[in-house]
């Protein structure tokens, strides 16, 4: 896959530019509730002791990193993204990690993974999954090529945002979207649309009822779901 073909993805200018600010956002964004809802994630990627980890979409790295730090057995970690700006941010935070704690990244698209089949235990995708599969027409190739390079009994790990099941919360959190996320994003950062990109796919994506029946039309034999902040949230574990 060559630069080209990399740059033509829908999303990719707007995760290219907003970069310098994109930890910091996601955090705001999230009130900070992000850092506990990806230790999950890690914990949960962590299970079985994995010998190789995907972060997949890796941005600049946080899901990896955590993974690395929190193993206490040998595994090998990798993060794949296809921004370059992401990717060496990364690389300068695992500079100044520990050393056992470093991931190794790899620039690459999904839709193409630079991988053999069957060579990771785990896959971990942090906050990035809906961009991957609202209203992408690619969302089928990407995950054909995510259980491509996932073993069999392998686990895929999901954190991302979901839907309040009790109505009136649904309300207010979709308000909170809108009326913070957007305008807050577009004060902070110099790529506004790309807020209202995250803040209207996030209105709109799937519950938790429904990524698992997703996950288990795409492919895998068994999802679950842990939702976590009245269901805003969710951990998905998806086994191959």
């Amino acid at each position: 896959m060559g630069d080209r073909d990399i740059v033509r993805k829908p999303l990719h200018g707007i995760f290219t530019s907003v970069t310098p600010q994109y930890d910091l956002i996601n955090h705001v964004m999230t009130l900070g509730l992000d850092f506990g809802w990806r230790r999950k994630a890690v914990r949960a990627c962590l299970e079985g002791a994995p010998g190789t980890v995907l972060d997949l979409c890796c941005g600049t790295g946080d899901l990896g990193f955590g993974i690395a730090a929190a193993a206490n057995f040998p595994t090998r970690i990798v993060g794949l993204d296809y921004s370059v700006p992401m990717l060496e941010a990364a690389r300068r935070k695992a500079g100044r990690a520990p050393r056992p704690a470093r991931p190794f990244f790899v620039l690459g698209d999904v839709s193409g993974l630079p991988f053999a089949p069957g060579c990771f235990d785990c896959i971990g995708i942090s906050f990035a999954f809906r961009n991957l599969t609202y209203k992408n027409p690619l969302s089928e190739k990407f995950l054909a090529e995510i259980l491509r390079v996932l073993k069999t009994g392998g686990r895929f790990v999901i954190v991302e945002t979901s839907q309040p099941s009790n109505p009136l919360i649904r309300v207010f959190h979709r308000a909170f979207l809108r009326g913070f996320v957007i305008p807050v994003g577009a004060l902070l950062s110099d790529c506004p649309q790309a807020y209202r990109y995250l803040a209207d796919s996030a209105a709109r994506y799937y519950g938790a009822e429904e990524m698992v029946r997703f996950l288990q039309a795409a492919g895998f034999r068994r999802a679950e779901a842990k939702r976590m902040f009245f269901g805003a949230a969710a951990v998905y574990a998806a086994w191959k």
